[in-house]
């Protein structure tokens, strides 16, 4: 057999000595190493293969604005300032695209019974994915500050809206109406100087159950 089991520096590096951080380095994340994260985190698997993320990369100074009215008070600063931003969001259309990414050809049918069912099967692969994303981004030696605290429904109006006009927008790269943001995650180069201590976690007998 086959031992997979990754080095106890690959999982210092993915878990247990990575930080959420909140202030970064002022250097820059490249085109290049988006797509590498996104090579690596497609692979995750998602309800029948149904990839419902959609992804909104903040770069510029005056893309982030765009974004800063929704945010609240306490991220505005450090989210303007971070290298990237990525909006993680989930698209209530996944299912049309089951047909190419799916065996079986019934599989539309299974997630647009009601559209609460389209919405939590679209939410929770969604989150899987934005997961998969982070992680792969710490594998490729980038860190992360994945956060709520900001209007979700300020951020959709400015993004995503239907029939939105403008020079650069979202709707130019995939269509929109139908896609809704999730979370933010700020990416680049972590200041390790600008640290809170680690907090606790919980413990296997608090968290989990052997029946």
């Amino acid at each position: 057999m086959v031992d997979r089991q990754i080095s106890d520096a690959a999982l210092d590096v993915l878990f247990r000595k990575a930080r959420s951080h909140g202030v970064f380095e002022p250097d820059s994340v490249s085109d290049a190493q988006l797509h590498a994260i996104h090579e690596i985190m497609k692979h995750g698997p998602t309800t029948a293969n149904s990839q419902p993320q959609r992804i909104v990369f903040l770069r510029s100074a005056e893309a982030k604005q765009h974004l800063a009215p929704a945010l609240s008070s306490i991220n505005r600063e450090k989210t303007l300032a971070a290298p990237v931003v990525a909006i993680f969001a989930y698209d209530l259309k996944f299912t049309d695209h089951l047909p190419r990414f799916y065996h079986n050809k019934d599989a539309q049918k299974w997630y647009t019974k009601t559209p609460e069912h389209t919405v939590e099967t679209a939410f929770r692969n969604a989150s899987l994915q934005a997961a998969y994303f982070m992680l792969a981004a710490r594998a490729l030696g980038l860190d992360c500050g994945p956060m709520s605290g900001f209007d979700n429904a300020r951020l959709d109006e400015e993004f995503f809206a239907a029939g939105k006009e403008c020079e650069g927008c979202v709707q130019e790269f995939f269509p929109v109406g139908h896609v809704k943001s999730n979370f933010l995650c700020n990416l680049g180069h972590g200041d390790p100087a600008k640290l809170m201590p680690r907090s606790p976690r919980l413990e296997f007998n608090e968290a989990c159950t052997l029946m």
